[in-house]
């Protein structure tokens, strides 16, 4: 079952808390700007996710 956009943005965001100690770790800086530009553009990635799904595709 793949999960939902929601759920998807709730786990970058939950991994990005991992590194939030330090501001300067790639780790975060990748996972912060993913998870900013995902949430500005929820409408794409919900087509993306719903295409994922309907192509057999988890994204993998």
């Amino acid at each position: 079952m793949t999960p939902s956009p929601e759920q998807i943005l709730a786990k970058l965001y939950e991994l990005r808390k991992e590194y939030d100690d330090d501001k300067e770790d790639l780790h975060y800086l990748a996972l912060h700007h993913a998870f900013l530009f995902i949430s500005y553009q929820m409408d794409a990635f919900r087509k993306y996710v719903d295409n994922a799904k309907q192509s057999g595709n988890n994204g993998a």
